[in-house]
């Protein structure tokens, strides 16, 4: 079994059935490419807290069709994919990128970061890298390991759509502790988000340091420092 292979020699197998979300990862174990892990982020567009990633390898024997894009799926039916996975034998990882790395080398790079150290962390349970990772999206992670980057990855690889349940549940936690330390931005609600209530705390109060600096509708208020404060009002 190879663990390192060039990403241009390691075509992704036919999917016939693109109701078949598991049709990619079966036909690259088939090869003998095995695990096969997928990878996602939440949290690219907040303008508070980190960008959070999550790498899975599912078990060959799992039921695939009950992971679907979390940004279909409602909250009450996250938690509970979030138990199935810590209870049907997946190995994952996750990983984060704080907002002050996203302000110095960018969203992109930041989601990137935060991918590869996912995968690292996946590694880490695993014993090894997996020896394929199916990452969501367009650009591949900073990592020395097999790649195939899928568009709108979530529909096309249960993986992936396990990933990002994963990387979206443990970010709105995230965010609820963030929420108990600044709750005047209504993270609770918002995680981040940029809502009018959100805009307009920000224009109130100011920045805090978990707000992304760079970012449109924080730019204009760097200067105000009354939100950088830790009291609970």
């Amino acid at each position: 079994m190879s663990r390192r292979r060039d990403t241009a020699t390691l075509p992704l197998p036919a999917v016939k059935n693109p109701a078949d979300t598991f049709a990619i990862e079966r036909g690259l174990m088939a090869r003998g490419i095995r695990p096969v892990a997928g990878v996602d982020e939440a949290g690219r567009g907040p303008l508070a807290g980190p960008v959070v990633a999550a790498c899975v390898i599912l078990p060959p024997d799992c039921e695939y069709r009950i992971f679907r894009d979390s940004k279909i799926t409602s909250e009450k039916e996250r938690e509970l994919l979030f138990r199935i996975l810590h209870e049907n034998g997946a190995i994952f990882g996750l990983g984060l990128a704080s907002a002050q790395e996203i302000d110095r080398i960018n969203i992109l790079q930041a989601s990137l970061l935060a991918m590869k150290r996912a995968a690292l962390s996946c590694a880490e349970k695993n014993g090894a890298l997996p020896a394929c990772l199916l990452v969501d999206g367009k650009f591949p992670m900073p990592l020395n390991v097999a790649q195939q980057t899928l568009v709108r990855g979530e529909s096309r690889s249960a993986a992936i759509a396990a990933a990002s349940i994963l990387a979206k549940v443990h970010r709105d936690r995230l965010m609820a502790e963030l929420h108990e330390k600044y709750p005047r931005y209504g993270w609770l609600q918002n995680k981040g988000y940029p809502t009018r209530a959100h805009r307009d705390a920000i224009a109130r109060f100011g920045p805090c340091p978990e707000h992304r600096m760079s970012f449109r509708g924080v730019q204009d208020f760097v200067n105000n420092t009354s939100g950088r404060r830790d009291e609970k009002t």
